[in-house]
């Protein structure tokens, strides 16, 4: 299929999924080398019960740790806040991530560790379809993570209104299972 062809194809669907706006931009920057990929074909596999267990760190000064511990952060409840955040983004990953399945999430929590340097937020996401939860794993534990720097970032600054210590890292999948695989 020519490029002209792909990209009118692709930029109508893209008008109808996020609207006008988003779509304009995304295709004035999408390369035609990009435009003939597309979403991976889950039509003719059977639906099984698939899990996922994400986990991702961010680093924090002590006194910030100190603060979360004692509930003392002045934007609230820093684990209930970022809980939600989680969870609400991984029921939305496929608007997040283009080439995503969106897929029906039958269990999801996020839980927060609080450790000497790093709180660890881990997610678990279940499902029963076609395709797996791996993304929407490491998309709640993101957005967990964001939200605990969102929260925080008034204590986080130095002098000049830099994040010298704080980051994200160690973002990785646990584990994933499908029904029906060895553990």
């Amino acid at each position: 299929m020519q490029h002209n062809a792909i990209r009118e194809l692709y930029s109508k669907a893209l008008f109808q999924q996020v609207g006008e706006s988003v779509a304009k931009v995304v295709l004035r920057y999408l390369p035609y080398e990009m435009m003939d990929g597309g979403m991976v074909d889950v039509t003719g596999k059977p639906r099984a019960f698939r899990e996922a267990i994400a986990e991702g760190r961010i680093r924090l000064r002590k006194e910030t740790l100190r603060l979360i511990r004692e509930g003392r952060v002045r934007k609230g409840d820093v684990f209930t806040t970022a809980r939600v955040a989680g969870v609400m983004a991984c029921k939305r990953t496929s608007e997040i991530i283009p080439l995503c399945h969106p897929i029906p999430i039958t269990y999801v929590n996020v839980y927060f560790e609080v450790e000497e340097l790093d709180v660890v937020a881990r997610a678990h996401v279940k499902t029963r379809a076609e395709t797996g939860v791996e993304m929407e794993a490491l998309t709640a534990v993101m957005a967990s993570l964001l939200t605990i720097w969102d929260m925080v970032k008034e204590y986080e600054k130095d002098s000049r209104g830099q994040y010298p210590e704080t980051t994200i890292h160690s973002v990785k999948v646990l584990r994933k299972i499908r029904e029906g695989e060895q553990h």
